[in-house]
This record gives structure tokens, C-alpha cells and sequence, in this order.
């Protein structure tokens, strides 16, 4: 549990670095201001410009592998607790096991059930 915690942490903390990593970058086009500036990005500024782009490919990369990891250790929960799935499966009846009720009206008492095998009976008068 604490390990989960941990990383979800350095999620929160990488997501956080992220947003402000992409705020402080500029657009790819620039706009107009980009002809007039091009001279100043030969030195100090193109270098920036790659240390932004690179540590946020690397938080990324970061983000996806730490959200890896927290998934390796979610908590699962003790021995003793099962899914409800598994459970039911466990308590599920045999359908063979089931009894098979007799499918015919039952007779009221004290009337005769006719002979089925094959001789015929008069009934007395």
C-alpha cells in the first residue's frame, strides 16, 4: 500500500512539472515574431528551447512508466476476500444434481388410474 501511494505521488508531482514545462514553452510557428528574433536563438534561447523539449519528452516517458508501476502495485486486498464472480461460481448448482419433479397431474384419491398394459378392463356394474 505505501508503495502505491508513493508512486501515485510522483505521478501527481510529474503531471505537475509537466503543465508548467508545456506553459513556459513557446508555440512551434511563432508567429511574426519569429523572423524578427531568429538571430537571438542561434545562442541562448535555442538551447532552452531543447531542454524544454527534451525534459518533456522525458516527463512523459516518466508519467507512462510510473502510472506502469502503480499499476503492478494496487492493493488487491487480503487472501481471504474473493471476487463475486469466483464466489458465485463456487456456490453455483449442479444442474444435474437438480431433482426431476414428476411431470404428470397427480390422481385425487380413491379413483382408479387406468391399466397401461394393454389388457382392457370393464368396469363393473
Amino acid at each position: 500500500m505505501g508503495i502505491y501511494i508513493f508512486v501515485s505521488i510522483l505521478i501527481i508531482v510529474a503531471c505537475f512539472l509537466q503543465v508548467l514545462i508545456v506553459l513556459v514553452q513557446n508555440s512551434k510557428g511563432g508567429g511574426l515574431a519569429a523572423n524578427f528574433t531568429s538571430a537571438g536563438q542561434t545562442m541562448g534561447i535555442r538551447k532552452t528551447a531543447d531542454f524544454l523539449e527534451k525534459s518533456t519528452w522525458t516527463l512523459a516517458i516518466g508519467i507512462f512508466v510510473l502510472c506502469l508501476v502503480a499499476t503492478a502495485f494496487i492493493p488487491r486486498g487480503g487472501e481471504n476476500q474473493r471476487s463475486r464472480i469466483q464466489s458465485a461460481i463456487d456456490n453455483a448448482v449442479d444442474p444435474n444434481a437438480i431433482p426431476t419433479l414428476p411431470t404428470a397431474n397427480p390422481q385425487p384419491t380413491g379413483t382408479t388410474t387406468p391399466n397401461t398394459q394393454g389388457s382392457q378392463e370393464q368396469p363393473k356394474k
